[in-house]
């Protein structure tokens, strides 16, 4: 097995993949704060970023919005499967530069933090092939009925390195273990955690991180099943 902590190639290119299926309401936000993290991570390293949203069976303004953002390049897909749409916009970029590559994911829904790529240029600099971060809910304006249902999350979620966590909305890989294990698979759901587990059966370490948290939205119908709208529902009984 290699070893997580030998040195790698340096990372010269990030790719961000954002699967969106009708999110008119949140996806300017979450390319907005995607800008100002490539602004950041451009700004003090000699690294270039393609941030990639793959438009997945929109019939709603999704595909203006992403128009609106001169960084993003947008890819129109109807798989209606977030597993297939994270793929597509992975597809997109050559595999004869992945060597010093490296693949970052997250949501329509999400808004990461301005340091964001700098934390994961950071983790793949130390040795990283795959981090798994943590995530934040922002509840205001979703769960004003259930004011219990915050320090519910706060009591099942460990945010601390380590920790058990896998989400779509804030995962890193380097690209050529991501094309080492065939990538996303079609999954309605789950999607993220089967990437983990593959990366992780074929040897490669993916470290639990939490210095690099997101900010994903608290409402209770997602796009994916049993995604993070799930697991809050699942809390609703202990709240």
């Amino acid at each position: 097995m290699i070893s997580d902590a030998l040195p790698r190639t340096p990372v010269s290119h990030i790719v961000v993949v954002v699967p969106a299926h009708n999110e008119q309401d949140l996806l300017d936000a979450c390319l907005t704060a995607l800008a100002r993290a490539q602004r950041r991570v451009m700004d003090v390293a000699s690294v270039s970023v393609s941030t990639i949203v793959v438009l997945d069976a929109c019939t709603d303004d999704s595909a203006l919005i992403a128009a609106r953002h001169p960084s993003v390049s947008a890819v129109e897909v109807a798989h209606r499967n977030v597993g297939a749409a994270r793929a597509a916009g992975f597809a997109t970029y050559a595999p004869e530069h992945c060597a010093s590559t490296w693949f970052a994911t997250t949501d329509a829904d999400t808004r990461v933090g301005e340091d964001w790529l700098l934390g994961h240029l950071r983790h793949a600099a130390e040795g990283a092939r795959a981090i798994a971060g943590t995530v934040a809910v922002d509840f205001e304006g979703h769960v004003e009925e259930n004011l219990g249902l915050r320090s519910s999350y706060d009591a099942h979620y460990r945010n601390e390195f380590g920790h058990p966590h896998v989400h779509g909305a804030n995962l890193g890989v380097r690209a050529t273990e991501y094309l080492s294990v065939d990538g996303f698979a079609p999954l309605t759901t789950g999607e993220d955690h089967d990437l983990v587990r593959r990366l992780e059966l074929g040897g490669i370490e993916c470290r639990r991180v939490c210095d690099i948290p997101v900010t994903t939205s608290g409402r209770l119908r997602g796009r994916a099943p049993d995604g993070m709208a799930g697991f809050l529902r699942s809390l609703e009984a202990t709240a």
